[in-house]
């Protein structure tokens, strides 16, 4: 295995956001999905924040033809700061949204051929570099977040990483599925991916979700990975590859996992986090109760 000291530190962060969120029309008809706000703060925001504080350096959107407001949100916006200053209000809220320029590059997919394409097409960014990946759709909750959680992980024991979540066995049959081999604590080593298997083949309850740290040799199975479930080129085919030649763990996520692809899961989000929030939870808490009563 190869020494900690000289293993590639997890720099690099892909987001595929080229997605036309057709499940939240007419909303996403002129605004990008990942611009939904949860609360106060954009979907794709929620990810950036998560990647920041696991130490990412380098942010790579892939993005599609209509989502250039996403790469706005992460620019500066010289009229909106100056007329704040001028009439005296703080710019902490904008904190968030300033990038180090350079770091954030936008490549894009003109087809629409899954994940896997998706991740492909930053090929050239990441280099010979292991990489993060965040679906911003996935609204990981908690603190540490998610993918410090996983570099953690990576540091102890390199290769590629998956994050898990346990669901309950009959809900298994919608997503990717980990075989697991040994446990230790709450990482499990990955002896192979299943994607959306009957339940009555699920080799475990713990789901994919949405976080990865892949080695670059992920991006030379993509180039010549055919296309699989749905007609798209799945990131999961050329995963399951690796497993047996490069170590493969899963990390099962201390926090909480939001769906936000779906209205139900995005309004689920909104309410918790709202609730959770010191500065309003209070005063949610009471509309509910009303809402509820």
């Amino acid at each position: 295995m190869t020494d900690p000291k000289v293993r590639k530190p997890v720099r690099k962060a892909v987001f595929p956001v080229a997605g036309l969120g057709t499940r939240f029309l007419p909303a996403t008809k002129a605004i990008p999905k990942e611009l939904l706000p949860v609360v106060d703060r954009p979907l794709i925001q929620y990810a950036v924040d998560e990647a920041r504080e696991a130490g990412i350096e380098e942010f790579v959107f892939v993005t599609g033809r209509g989502k250039t407001a996403i790469v706005e949100h992460f620019d500066t916006a010289y009229e909106l700061e100056a007329t704040m200053t001028g009439r005296g209000k703080s710019l902490e809220p904008l904190d968030p949204t300033r990038i180090q320029p350079g770091n954030l590059v936008t490549v894009r997919q003109q087809v629409p051929l899954g994940l896997g394409h998706a991740v492909w097409c930053a090929r050239a960014v990441i280099g010979d570099e292991p990489f993060a990946i965040f679906l911003p759709d996935e609204l990981m909750y908690g603190s540490p977040g998610c993918m410090a959680q996983m570099v953690e992980a990576y540091n102890e024991v390199g290769g590629n990483l998956v994050s898990v979540l346990e669901v309950p066995i009959e809900e298994v049959s919608s997503y990717g599925v980990i075989a697991p081999g040994e446990s230790n604590g709450a990482l499990t080593e990955v002896k192979g991916l299943v994607e959306k298997p009957k339940v009555a083949d699920a080799p475990s309850n713990k789901i994919v979700s949405g976080r990865y740290i892949l080695q670059p040799e992920i991006m030379g199975l993509l180039e010549t990975q055919g296309k699989g479930a749905g007609g798209e080129i799945q990131l999961t085919d050329s995963m399951a590859k690796l497993i047996g030649v490069q170590p493969f763990h899963a990390v099962t996520f201390a926090g909480k996992r939001f769906d936000c692809g779906s209205k139900v899961g995005f309004v689920e989000a909104t309410l918790a986090i709202a609730l959770d929030r010191e500065d309003i939870g209070s005063e949610v808490r009471e509309i509910a109760k009303k809402l509820l009563g």
